[in-house]
């Protein structure tokens, strides 16, 4: 079993392909790829966390979304989920929540739709992992801020977080493995 992550999917969400500058002529493209790269990596056993923003829809639609996609699901919402919606496609998610702290592979990890630079344990190891920025300005505003905290500390060991938007060349539209981020961080 695998534990994979990705954030701001936006399925049905038209305007986000020209916000983001997305490979996609439509919605309708956009989530049949979307679909296409989650199944092509994630076993049925795989536990992927949507870092919020996950699609535009109804409950039903979530549900159908949902069902397409291999493997067990769990959810953090973010500025764009309907939080109706999420409730209607609640037993298909092994967890819904605004914010969580787990491990994975012995790490600690605080998960949340937005970045928080000051992080519980962010001095100490822990790793945050987040979306909601895309590439836009607050992203280059959450870096400078990392980037700030790592020379007051004067180690590189802290603030450890990283974008896991759909839409980074590192995470091309596909769920990532702690793994795989790992060396991004």
């Amino acid at each position: 079993m695998t534990v994979r992550y990705i954030a701001d999917m936006h399925f049905d969400h038209e305007d986000i392909i020209a916000y983001d500058n997305r490979p996609f002529d439509s919605a309708e493209e956009m989530n049949e790829e979307l679909i296409r790269r989650w199944n092509t990596v994630v076993e049925k056993d795989d536990l992927t966390w949507i870092l919020g923003d996950f699609c535009m829809g109804s409950g039903a639609r979530w549900r159908e979304i949902l069902s397409a996609l291999k493997g067990r699901k769990a959810m953090i919402l973010g500025n764009h989920d309907n939080r109706l919606a999420a409730e209607e496609a609640q037993d298909l998610l092994e967890s819904c929540a605004d914010y969580q702290e787990m491990e994975d592979s012995g790490k600690k990890l605080v998960l949340c739709h937005y970045p928080i630079v000051s992080f519980r344990d962010h001095y100490t190891g822990a790793l945050h992992l987040y979306g909601h920025v895309h590439t836009a300005y607050e992203w280059g505003v959450t870096q400078n801020a990392q980037r700030l905290l790592r020379r007051l500390y004067m180690r590189q060991d802290v603030c450890r977080m990283l974008n896991v938007g759909a839409m980074l060349p590192y995470m091309d539209y596909t769920p990532r493995s702690l793994e795989e981020l790992l060396p991004l961080l």
